[in-house]
């Protein structure tokens, strides 16, 4: 309860809030008309008398009933974790896209409260123009959101549609994304990896939002298109999983899950398993998933063999890494060249000696290992993936897997 009150309190403090006091109750489900009960309810009206509190935050997603009679019964304004994290989504929102997928969710949010929120504004903003909308301003305004929610549905399918051309520009590339629950470090990490200054980074919540790819060279001819994508969060609300869809096919559609993990986070097993919800969510449940331990330079030394010794039990083949350490990354950098180079089988070229340009292909396009000579022919070990392959067959090489 308290690592989750933490958390809210993290996200209040990303959307520009000053968090004033807190208050629990322990129920067996809660009340249908104001989530929590009578005496319950009167106690959080003396606190926000006592604070000033403008503001109260639920931890759980209200119904637009609760949100109305909470308000109603403390007279002051009433936000759920689900309106919270559109509201920090609506102010870290840069590229068009993310800022179409963000008000789309909003609206799709909004749709069911009007009611409620038209009363928020008459209740406590006051003032000319809002004296009482009534039922026909209601039913203009659920029309009008219903043709700005098909209008932005629409640009998000040309936007999907656009990804698609790139992904199969891209199809024949290694291709890895970042996945994990915010603030995991996953900017910090592509940045490490790339070189790039120019990526990111922020120790808070939700820092990035837009996917972003880099290529990262791990060997000769040998590279992976990483991408960062955005982090996820226990109870990420539905409506915007299925509005930022079109970008988290980006996931589903990679080779290769890099799952990235804070290590130094005491819920890091909670966190992970919110995350692999979240990609059965999008159907990328299927994808090979490597784990990636990450502020490993953020654990006590003491502690740090016996939990490295624990993960390996309990999700072998995971990597420990630090983003902020020299050469901390090395761990990850080996088993993604280890990754491409399944994708790359070893194979044994051969082509006539007078065949420069093959051989130049093959030397631009794959990892050689070896090359000499056996009598008219030119013989070559190299790592070559399945499209190139293909192509050499179909200009008269020989080729056969070692």
């Amino acid at each position: 309860m308290a690592e989750h009150l933490g958390e809210l309190a993290e996200l209040v403090d990303t959307a520009g809030g000053l968090v004033v006091g807190q208050l629990t109750q322990q129920i067996d489900k809660p009340n249908p008309a104001t989530y929590l009960g009578k005496g319950k309810i009167e106690e959080l009206t003396q606190r926000l008398s006592d604070t000033d509190a403008t503001l109260i935050v639920f931890d759980d997603e209200l119904t637009p009933a609760q949100g109305k009679n909470i308000e109603d019964a403390t007279g002051r304004r009433v936000m759920d974790r689900a309106e919270l994290i559109l509201d920090i989504f609506a102010t870290r929102a840069r590229s068009s896209e993310a800022k179409m997928q963000v008000e789309l969710a909003q609206l799709e949010y909004m749709l069911p409260r009007l009611q409620r929120m038209w009363s928020h504004l008459e209740k406590f903003r006051g003032g000319i123009g809002v004296r009482g909308p009534g039922e026909t301003q209601l039913e203009t305004d659920r029309r009008l959101i219903n043709h700005r929610i098909r209008l932005l549905m629409g640009r998000l399918e040309d936007v999907q549609k656009s990804r698609e051309v790139r992904r199969t520009a891209r199809k024949g590339q290694f291709r890895a994304s970042l996945v994990g629950y915010t603030n995991a470090g996953k900017s910090s990490i592509l940045r490490g990896l790339s070189g790039s200054s120019s990526i990111f980074v922020e120790d808070r919540l939700f820092a990035t939002l837009d996917p972003l790819t880099r290529e990262i060279h791990l060997a000769e001819n040998t590279s992976v298109l990483l991408t960062d994508t955005v982090g996820f969060i226990r109870k990420l609300p539905h409506d915007l999983v299925a509005s930022f869809r079109a970008t988290l096919e980006e996931v589903a559609e990679s080779d290769l899950l890099l799952h990235v993990i804070d290590a130094s986070h005491p819920t890091w097993e909670e966190q992970r398993t919110v995350v692999a919800q979240v990609l059965t969510e999008i159907g990328a449940s299927g994808t090979p998933v490597l784990y990636v331990f990450n502020k490993i330079d953020r654990v006590p030394e003491a502690e740090l063999i016996p939990l490295e010794t624990r993960i390996q039990n309990l999700v072998p083949g995971s990597v420990f890494v630090s983003a902020v350490t020299e050469d901390g990354l090395e761990p990850l950098k080996r088993a993604l060249l280890a990754h491409a180079r399944q994708r790359r089988p070893l194979t044994e070229i051969r082509l006539p000696l007078s065949d420069g340009k093959l051989l130049a292909e093959i030397h631009r396009e794959a990892e050689v290992i070896e090359q000499r000579h056996d009598a008219d022919q030119l013989v070559i070990r190299a790592r070559v993936d399945e499209a190139l392959a293909g192509r050499l067959r179909s200009q008269g090489a020989e080729l056969s897997l070692e």
